[in-house]
Order: C-alpha cells, then structure tokens, then sequence
C-alpha cells in the first residue's frame, strides 16, 4: 500500500512541474496556440487550427485543451464542435494508444491530421464516413458547404472560413 501511495506521490509531483511540454510546442505552421486565461495557467489552451491542404483547406477549427493534472499518465480531454454532433473527437492517442511518454505535440499533430487525412475506418460520424468511403467527390463538397456555413441533411454547420 505504501509503494503505491508513492507511486500517485511521484505522478502527482511530476504532473505539477510538467508544463515544458506546452512551452517546446514544436506546431505545424498551420496550428497556432493561444491562452485565453493567460500565460500563467498553462495547463487549459486553444488549438486553432487551419489546414493548409485536403478537403477541409483554409478552414478554422478551434479545439480546447483541459490537461488533466495527472497528465502525462492520462490523457488530456479535447473538446470540439465539429467532429461528431456531439462535440466528440475520435482519435487514437487520447482513447486506447495512450501512453505517458506521448505529449500534447502528439494530440496536436494527430488533430492535424484528422482534417488533411480523414479516417473513414473508424468514424464517430457514420455518414460522413461512408460518404468518403464511397462517394469522395460528394463528401468534398458537402465539406466545402459545411466550411462555408450551411445545411448538409437537417443539420446547420456554422461557417469557419
């Protein structure tokens, strides 16, 4: 019982004096930080995010950083609008492919990655899925009327261009 108290003691003091991961950010130029509570609460951020290339090009996704204070041995929480109706990311390192030694640049780069290299393999939104899986020309422009504000079936997607 004792080794593991001291186990949570060092994730805990470790956790404390990690915030060099946020400060060595090593981004792609088309991802930029920002601290909407200041410089000194460097655990809770915003990822904007434009891609410069794929279907969703020149949109702006902005996605919301809570690191959890036992970070790097779980895994952040990442809240977005426009992955899934709900607001919820499907992305490998911050379910099951979490591991301490990955950071936030991991995360950030993964996110990324979603919008030039969209994975119809394992969706949250199913349509969309199957529309890229089958129909890629469709799915592109139902992106672009999305990117530009509109609807796509019954849902309104706000403009983010």
């Amino acid at each position: 019982m004792i080794r593991l108290f001291k186990v949570k003691e060092k994730q805990k003091e470790d956790a404390e004096n990690n915030t060099g991961d946020i400060t060595e950010l090593n981004l792609p130029e088309a991802c930029k930080i920002s601290f909407p509570n200041g410089q000194d609460d460097l655990m809770n951020f915003e990822v904007s995010i434009k891609p410069d290339e794929g279907y969703y090009q020149n949109g702006t996704f902005v996605f919301s950083f809570e690191v959890p204070p036992i970070y790097p041995h779980d895994a952040p929480k990442v809240y977005h609008p426009n992955i899934d109706l709900e607001g919820n990311v499907c992305l490998n390192v911050l379910r099951e492919d979490w591991k301490p030694v990955l950071n936030i640049n991991t995360i950030i780069y993964g996110l990324y990655h979603l919008f030039t290299e969209p994975n119809h393999e394992d969706p949250l939104n199913h349509d969309a899925a199957e529309l890229l899986r089958d129909s890629p020309a469709y799915f592109g422009t139902n992106v672009r009327m999305a990117l530009q504000g509109g609807y796509i079936g019954d849902e309104y997607f706000e403009p983010v261009m």
